[in-house]
């Protein structure tokens, strides 16, 4: 059995909705804060990020999830939100969860959730370690793909789109917020994303899962992935990586789940906590 609640953390503007669940003996193993995928890609995730929530939490980990200024139910516009304001967020979910018990902290992005996580963890007075389900590397490659969804639908309408994603780009560069899919983009959001790289400080950072979808007659991760986790790795942070196959939840047409993302996650934990102690234990000799 789990406990679930749901609350605000702050009011008024400061108000973000949260979902907190844990074990419902109160005994946690770890806690998790999740930091969601961007813009619709966080909406494509929510039932499967719920449901992996719950497992985690039916295994021991107390699990925030917040939705950061102008997302879901929290207050503002997605307008309002900058890189800044999101990344306050993660830090007061970070303070909330971290407050429940003194057990170790989890990261939990997704996507382009993964560069912010990585601002966010550098920003943490503690160490702390990181879940990532298919990464973003480059927010440059991510925001020129969310720009594009302008210029096709700019197509579709007048058959007129011509600038590019470079136009957009000098326009937000100008301080122009400008509109995407239905989303207005902030420039103070958009200008941090594309200059975000996904990279980590060993004094920061503990340890990573770093988990993607493979396709179905492959167990292989992305070139450009293998490249990233070569570097961290190069830098003294332990990365466990994994390929699962399943739905690639945050692109898919209908909303998914994808239980093989969940699954490698408890396993993973699981034994990331038994590296941990014995690391200590090492420590301590």
């Amino acid at each position: 059995m789990i406990l679930q609640e749901a609350f605000y953390l702050g009011t008024g503007a400061q108000a973000r909705f949260c979902v907190w669940r844990a074990p419902r003996d109160g005994a946690l193993r770890g806690t998790i804060v999740h930091v969601p995928p961007f813009a619709e890609e966080m909406n494509k995730c929510r039932r499967a990020t719920a449901e992996a929530a719950r497992a985690f939490a039916a295994n021991g980990f107390g699990v925030l999830q917040i939705d950061p200024l102008g997302c879901g139910d929290s207050a503002g516009e997605f307008g309002d939100a900058t890189w800044s304001a999101w990344l306050d967020d993660v830090a007061r979910a970070t303070e909330w969860a971290t407050s429940r018990a003194s057990v170790p902290l989890w990261l939990w992005a997704i996507r382009g959730g993964a560069l912010l996580a990585c601002d966010a963890i550098a920003r943490h007075p503690g160490r702390a370690s990181m879940l990532l389900w298919q990464p973003v590397i480059a927010g440059s490659l991510h925001l020129t793909q969310f720009l594009r969804l302008k210029l096709a639908a700019s197509m579709l309408a007048e058959n007129a789109a011509r600038a590019g994603t470079r136009a957009l780009r000098d326009r937000l560069a100008a301080r122009e917020s400008i509109e995407v899919a239905g989303y207005d983009l902030h420039p103070d959001l958009a200008m941090p994303l594309d200059g975000a790289r996904l990279d980590c400080d060993p004094a920061h950072v503990a340890r990573i899962v770093w988990l993607e979808i493979a396709a179905a007659d492959d167990d292989a991760l992305s070139p450009a992935s293998v490249t990233c986790i070569d570097r961290l790795r190069s830098r003294g942070i332990a990365v466990n990586d994994q390929a699962v196959h399943g739905p690639a939840i945050w692109q898919t047409v209908e909303i998914e789940e994808c239980p093989a993302l969940t699954d490698a996650s408890l396993r993973a934990l699981a034994q990331e906590q038994h590296v941990a102690r014995d690391d200590a234990v090492l420590l301590r000799m």
